[in-house]
């Protein structure tokens, strides 16, 4: 399973999401952004999985894999 940040423009946002992974018995976490990430808002959430998200559905700015170090995978191109 792999895991995810996901970073958000507003906490409503971040809790939105959030509330999606519980609804879909994804495992997630509600978290403070770690500082070597840029972001809009200073809540992320974290979470694992295997299923594909379409992320164009929530407000996310963007995606990061977490290994060794945080990769950024998708970012929101609309704004």
């Amino acid at each position: 399973m792999t895991n995810y940040i996901a970073t958000f423009y507003t906490h409503h946002d971040a809790l939105t999401f959030f509330n999606y992974t519980k609804k879909h018995e994804i495992k997630s976490k509600m978290m403070p952004t770690p500082r070597k990430i840029s972001a809009s808002c200073g809540a992320c959430v974290q979470y694992s999985t295997d299923l594909e998200i379409d992320f164009r559905k929530h407000e996310i700015d963007t995606i990061y894999t977490m290994a060794e170090a945080y990769t950024q995978i998708w970012t929101n191109e609309t704004t």
